[in-house]
Order: structure tokens, then sequence, then C-alpha cells
């Protein structure tokens, strides 16, 4: 069974683990090279990521909150991701809060910094195993960050005494308000879009903006100029050949169909009002539509609820309107921020 521990001696030990993240950020610069090997990230793209989309001053509140979800078990085997690598920090407190029992297996593609985190923490309860078999595991809980197909992988092979949790894809959406000043909310969606190169779960895909079709292209444009103006300070990292040949087929769909503005290291579609929802790849692009009303935009939205785990917008309040009961809601421009009191993706994960 279980050992049973106080929630402040839970929160004590998830701050540990924040401490950790804390003295890995002081010296990421000897850490920043391998970072960029494996994620692919740009050097500044490494950088944003540990300085501004790190969760490293949590209230007592958000770590309660953290610790009431994390549950009790009797051991936890988290499977890291490569899309996100800091959301090792996450992961790792979110076990801990649930045991004393902890393996970490790191992505075998990027796991620079979880196996930095870990030996920071130098806590006994967590441990680091690169070569964990889950169909090891005997007891307690997998946690599972990634790709659906990892996480139905895992579930085939883990045993029946074992409980897995599986956090996997998902999108963010936009809702831009027809109060919205959209040279703002097109600098915020962009800070949205760069961060992690668009590959996390919550990372924006759709803007939906209400208003006539000619507000949503003057939007666009703006959306353009901004990603161009803060493509130059974050660079994009190299495109892998199965990212680009999707990039390339969004446009060519975008140009044939509607419009698309290319930049450097970006591409936005614009749909007219009334189009079907087209799919849009990672790595910086952005599929824009008008919406004459919000009913519209939850007809559009509908479709793609399941997958829905962060919806940002300048009228928060229309935003929870829009969003599924699971998503996180924010502000333009804190979509990649969340706080620390949870998963990123509070989809049910059993």
């Amino acid at each position: 069974m279980p050992m049973v521990r106080s929630v402040e001696s839970r929160v004590d030990d998830v701050r540990a683990v924040v401490r950790a993240a804390r003295a890995v950020v002081d010296r990421r610069d000897a850490l920043a090279p391998a970072i960029v090997e494996s994620t692919g990230l740009s050097s500044a793209g490494v950088e944003l990521a540990m300085t501004r989309h790190l969760e490293l001053d949590p209230t007592d509140d958000e770590l309660r909150r953290l610790v009431a979800h994390a549950g009790d078990a009797s051991s936890v085997a988290v499977i890291l991701s490569a899309n996100v690598f800091v959301g090792a920090l996450r992961a790792i407190a979110i076990a801990r809060a649930a045991s004393t029992r902890i393996v970490v297996r790191p992505s075998r593609r990027d796991p620079t910094f979880a196996r930095a985190l870990v030996e920071a923490v130098g806590d006994p309860a967590i441990v680091l195993d690169e070569a964990l078999d889950v169909a090891a595991v005997e007891a307690g809980e997998l946690h599972v960050y990634g790709h659906d197909s990892t996480i139905a992988d895992v579930r085939a092979r883990a045993r029946p005494s074992v409980r897995v949790l599986g956090h996997g894809s998902g999108m963010g959406v936009a809702w831009i308000s027809a109060r919205a000043d959209l040279a703002s909310a097109a600098r915020g969606l962009a800070e949205d879009v760069i961060v992690f190169d668009q590959r996390g779960c919550l990372s924006p895909r759709v803007a939906l903006v209400e208003g006539p079709a000619e507000r949503a292209d003057v939007f666009a444009e703006a959306l353009h100029a901004e990603l161009e103006r803060q493509g130059v300070l974050v660079p994009r990292g190299p495109l892998p050949a199965d990212e680009r040949a999707a990039s390339d087929r969004y446009i060519a769909t975008m140009t044939y169909a509607c419009r698309a503005l290319v930049g450097s290291d970006h591409a936005i579609g614009i749909a007219p009002p009334g189009a079907p929802m087209v799919s849009c790849p990672a790595y910086r692009h952005v599929h824009v539509t008008s919406c004459a009303t919000e009913d519209d935009a939850r007809a559009l939205v509908a479709p793609l609820a399941r997958a829905l785990v962060a919806l940002g917008s300048d009228d928060e309040a229309a935003a929870r309107r829009l969003a599924p009961a699971w998503a996180r809601v924010s502000a333009l421009g804190h979509m990649q921020r969340p706080p620390l009191d949870g998963p990123v993706d509070l989809r049910d994960p059993t």
C-alpha cells in the first residue's frame, strides 16, 4: 500500500524538485549545447524555454493543487517525451507528490535536461533508469508523456496490476474577440507559437478571429509581421524532413484553396468564413479563420474538442465559454506558461 504522507510533506518534496530546477537553469550554459543538439531547437529557443517557461516560482496554493491532483501511489515510473524538454520538471514534481519511489526514463532522443534535474534533486526517492522496460514494472503507476501511439504501446505492454496515466497529443487554439487590439493580440499569440517551435500540447495552431473576413486578414498580416520579427530573435530550429513535407502540403493547400503568408520560418493560412478546418502542422504554422459570432467559433472548435488542451484569448471570459471543461484558459502570451498546479494536460489520463 502507498505510504500516507501529509500535504505539507508532499509540498516540501515538490519544492525540492523546483529548487533543483533552479540550479539546473543556473548552469544552463554548460547544458545548452547538448540540449540544442538533441531537441533541434535553436540556442535562443533553448534559452527562452529555460528562462521563461520553467515553473520556478509556484505559489503554495498551486503546489497544494498539484499535490491534490497527484493522488497517492506505491511507486511511479515516469516515461518522458522529447517534445518539450522542460516538461521533465512538472512530470517529476507530480510523481514526487504521489510517491516516495520514482523511476524516471528520459526520452532517448532528449535526455539531457531530465538527467541534470534528477542529479540536482539528489533525492534517493528519485532514480534514473534510461533502459526501463515498462513490462517489468510490477505495481504502482506509469505516467506516460508523448504521442498517443506511445501511450497505446505502453498500455498494451503494461501489467494489469499497473495503472497507466497517459498525457498525449494536443493543441491550443486562440480566440481573438471583436474588442481585441489586433496588434497586441498578434504579439501575444506569436510569443505562444515560437516557444518549443510549437511542438507542445499547449502550442496554438488555430486562431479564430471574431468579425468579418477582412478583420481576420488584418490579424493574419499582423501575426505574420510579428512572427517574422520574433523569429529573428528566436530562430526556428532545423525543420525535419517529415515536418517539411507536412509544411509544404499545408502551404500548398492553403495557397490553392484560400491564402497563405509564408515567412522565413513560419507560415499562416487564412481561411474564408465557413471553410472546413484544415490540419495545421507544428513548427510555427497558424491557421487563421474568421467567425461572425461565438456560436460560429463553437461550431469550429467542436470537432477539435478532444484534442484541445489550451485556449488563449484577449477575452478570457469568452474563451471559457468556448473551451472544453478540461482546457486551460489563459491570456494570449501566457498559453505556454501554466502554473505548476498539476499536469498541463487536464484531460482524463486513464
